[in-house]
Parts: structure tokens; C-alpha cells; sequence
């Protein structure tokens, strides 16, 4: 009987454990992120950098906060400030060699601050100009070829008690001669 009622209590924590949502799952912070948007500067989507102008190539992304319980009241403990972003480029076809097929990943740094609620526009570098120096943007540069990758950005911050809160977006960036310098 005792071994029943434990098997009984075990497969009832299963089942609870497995019917949580990803929600749950996602940190310990009462808070979660949103990337709501990303586009470039201008609003527009997919970004097309041009491979011949050798500058950084500028995004926006709006993030907001919301509360995992709905039912309880945000407090300026549930403040979440987004301290770094990171950007990772791929293919549909699968080829992701960072250096032959696609763009290096990089890390930045931007700051904001978002209450349960709110919402933030932040601006941040997508394409960096060191990349148009490198394989394999230059064979797209020399070649007149067009490369279209999947860009995911995923933004990181803390909540005001410490608690690690992250969100990810992701944009179409096509890299060719569009015309720049």
C-alpha cells in the first residue's frame, strides 16, 4: 500500500511538472521579456546591408516586460535592465560556418530599463563594418552575389533583485552590392 501511495505521489509531481508552461521554465525572475519588434532604424524589414559601405549597419528592437503571474501587482523590484545583446547569424540551408558562410556572432553592449508593462526601443549595432572585412562578405562583395541569413538577436538583462532575464528576436538580413559607395 505505502509503495503504491508513493508511486501514486510520484506520477502526480510528474504530471504537474510536465504541464508547466515554458513560462515557468524561463528563469526565476517574475518577469519576462518580449521582443515585440526589430527592424532597421527607418521600421523596415528584411535589412539589406550593402557590403560596399563599410559602416556599422544600425537596428532597432522593442522590447517589453510583463509579469509571469498576471494576478500579482509589479513592485520596483520587477524593474528588468537590459545590460548586453547578442547577435547570431544563419542559413535556411544549414551551412552556418561563422567565417566561410556566414558573419562572425558578436556581443554588445546597450542599456535600458523596462517595468512590468512598459515597453523599450533599443538601438544597437546588426552588422558590424569589421564584418564586411571579412569571409564571406567579401566574396560577396567581389562576387555580386547576394547572401541572405537569418539573423536571431538575443537581448540579457537582470531584474532589480539579480534574477537573469533574456529574449530573443530575429530579422532577415540580406548582404550584397546594393548600390552603396
Amino acid at each position: 500500500m505505502r509503495r503504491e501511495l508513493r508511486s501514486i505521489g510520484l506520477a502526480a509531481l510528474v504530471a504537474a511538472s510536465v504541464s508547466c508552461g515554458d513560462v515557468v521554465r524561463q528563469g526565476r525572475s517574475p518577469v519576462l521579456l518580449l521582443v515585440s519588434s526589430v527592424s532597421d532604424t527607418a521600421g523596415k524589414t528584411p535589412i539589406n546591408s550593402d557590403v560596399t559601405t563599410l559602416v556599422n549597419d544600425p537596428a532597432q528592437a522593442t522590447i517589453e516586460a510583463v509579469m509571469k503571474n498576471t494576478t500579482v501587482s509589479p513592485t520596483s523590484n520587477n524593474l528588468v535592465t537590459i545590460s548586453r545583446y547578442h547577435v547570431q547569424f544563419t542559413r535556411a540551408d544549414g551551412r552556418n560556418t561563422e567565417g566561410i558562410d556566414v558573419p562572425y556572432s558578436f556581443d554588445g553592449a546597450v542599456t535600458a530599463t523596462v517595468a512590468p508593462g512598459g515597453s523599450a526601443t533599443l538601438a544597437f549595432d546588426l552588422v558590424r563594418h569589421a564584418a564586411k572585412h571579412e569571409p564571406p562578405l567579401t566574396q560577396v562583395a567581389s562576387g555580386g552575389t547576394v547572401l541572405s541569413t537569418l539573423t536571431t538577436i538575443t537581448f540579457y538583462g537582470e531584474d532589480t533583485v539579480g534574477n537573469s532575464v533574456s529574449a530573443s528576436g530575429t530579422i532577415a538580413v540580406n548582404f550584397g552590392r546594393f548600390g552603396g559607395s
